[in-house]
């Protein structure tokens, strides 16, 4: 597999998600097709995959690296927030594994046209699917101090946002990136820069994510793809900020939990059924090896659950 299509922990996916001949597997961010490729490779001869994914441009890439399975594959052009009603439409009624990989692909950042990355200059647009949103910049003009402070905080957890927010406000538009990134390096006294990353890093993960809504239904998504898995069937979730990871962990341990009754109740009234079995009781986090191979991979957390 190139450099291009590396994709994060794609062994350890395909070991977790327990790929078979003849399974029906889910990859609801195909991104460059490196954890698709891996799953197909895996559940060959006959191993069915479907993608999903919002970015066309991770599409046509998707397509030319899996054409070698390609009648074994079916990609849908979509958020993989509407995995239910896509399997439904197409007569899946149940799979045997799905992944969700919550990162921005490498290509996506290595585009400087995409507006992602402090380190390319180019629009501030930020859209994962470019045909539909607001891009980041138009987001910035619209939105008020309070409401930029509140994304920089909560998306970001940013301690400059409210100086940062009052800054961005005083302009008339932040048309790039470059101007984003220096607007931030000039905001925050020196002093508190951090020493291993970028002092932008967290204003633009935290546009990123308000400008693509990544964490909207992120919960009620985990909660619902569960009941497309047959039983046995696994989900597994990768995650590149304590934010999607405290999300993914908590959805899994609530689904994994029968009974919420308070414990004073003689019987219980919730009728709940645990749905989910953890498999993963820590994250799984990438070698070291595979961190010096991909550096970008350093902050990658895998969780995994199967269906009871």
């Amino acid at each position: 597999m190139s450099e291009y299509h590396r994709s994060i922990m794609s062994e350890e996916v395909v070991n977790l998600l327990a790929c078979r001949s003849g399974g029906t597997y889910v990859d609801c961010t195909l991104g460059g097709g490196g954890h698709a490729l891996a799953i197909l490779e895996a559940s060959s001869p006959d191993g069915r995959l479907i993608g999903f994914d919002r970015d066309i441009d991770a599409i046509k890439r998707s397509e030319e690296v899996l054409k070698k399975y390609k009648p074994r594959v079916t990609i849908i052009h979509s958020n993989f927030k509407e995995l239910g009603a896509a399997l439904s439409a197409r007569g899946v009624r149940s799979i045997d594994g799905l992944l969700v990989d919550l990162g921005v692909s490498s290509s996506q950042l290595d585009k400087a046209e995409r507006g992602f990355s402090f380190m390319r200059r180019g629009p501030l647009d930020m859209r994962m699917d470019q045909s539909a949103g607001e891009k980041a910049s138009e987001l910035l003009t619209r939105l008020s101090v309070d409401e930029v402070a509140f994304i920089l905080k909560t998306y970001g957890e940013e301690r400059w946002a409210r100086l940062i927010a009052v800054a961005i406000k005083e302009r008339d538009e932040i048309k790039t990136t470059s101007e984003l990134a220096e607007l931030v390096e000039k905001v925050v006294p020196r002093k508190f820069h951090p020493k291993k990353i970028h002092v932008a890093t967290r204003t633009f993960q935290a546009l990123r994510i308000a400008v693509n809504e990544e964490l909207v239904g992120l919960e009620e998504f985990l909660a619902t793809s569960a009941d497309s898995l047959k039983k046995g069937g696994r989900m597994a979730v990768i995650s590149f900020h304590s934010l999607e990871d405290r999300v993914v962990k908590h959805s899994f341990k609530a689904l994994s939990k029968a009974c919420i009754c308070p414990p004073d109740l003689p019987y219980c009234r919730c009728n709940k059924e645990q749905t989910l079995r953890i498999i993963t009781k820590k994250a799984v986090v990438p070698s070291d090896d595979e961190i010096k191979l991909n550096p970008r991979s350093r902050s990658a957390r895998l969780r995994v659950a199967e269906r009871l």
